[in-house]
């Protein structure tokens, strides 16, 4: 005998996005198959998994790695992601000594094929007023605590330049592959808010 499943109950937010998608496509406004486009642009070609598969590859290949931190906006577009938002990248390095961290205190520029659309935070004023009064508060807000000999260093995306974070390899990653290791990688360690 064959079993049933109940579809997943839609949230609120879900609901809402369908009535308005169904709306615009039922008035002639957009097209459903431009919809879908956009979709798949977002959830499979740009984002921070695109960003993650750098970092892994960084950390995982010493020639790669060195050629990521002399000319990102290069070694980036190997894997096919650059374009809008993502021209002129630099990669920044945390080291043991040395933790970077990225902020717009202009508005909101961001390395899209990398990272994906930025998180509602990094566009608000108290997080680009307060990263670069209080950087180390605002590490410690998203939990993550540095000795006081760690040098914190912020830097102020714009619409010339962008940066991504090379997050520390975590320790006892020695015998993972690049997908693993790509697996760890988050958007937020990646902006240089949390360690990976």
């Amino acid at each position: 005998m064959a079993t049933h499943r109940s579809p997943r109950q839609l949230t609120e937010p879900e609901i809402r996005i369908k009535a308005l998608e169904e709306l615009l496509v039922g008035k002639g406004l957009i097209d459903s198959k431009a919809v879908d486009a956009m979709i798949d642009l977002y959830e499979n070609k740009v984002g921070p998994r695109n960003g993650a598969k750098v970092v892994a590859r960084a950390w995982s290949d010493p020639d790669y790695k060195a050629w990521l931190l002399k000319d990102g906006s290069a070694a980036i577009a190997e894997f096919g992601f650059g374009g809008a938002e993502g021209e002129n990248m630099i990669v920044l390095e945390n080291t043991e000594k040395v933790h970077n961290m990225v902020v717009c205190t202009l508005c909101s520029c961001y390395p899209w094929p990398v990272l994906g659309l930025p998180p509602v935070w990094y566009k608000d004023a108290p997080y680009r007023s307060r990263a670069v009064i209080d950087p180390r508060g605002v590490l410690k807000d998203f939990g993550l605590e540095l000795d006081d000999d760690v040098e914190v260093r912020v830097w102020d995306s714009s619409a010339e330049v962008r940066y991504l974070v090379l997050p520390r390899r975590p320790e006892g990653t020695g015998g993972m592959s690049e997908e693993e290791l790509a697996e760890l990688v988050t958007r937020d360690g990646m902006i240089g808010v949390v360690a990976v």
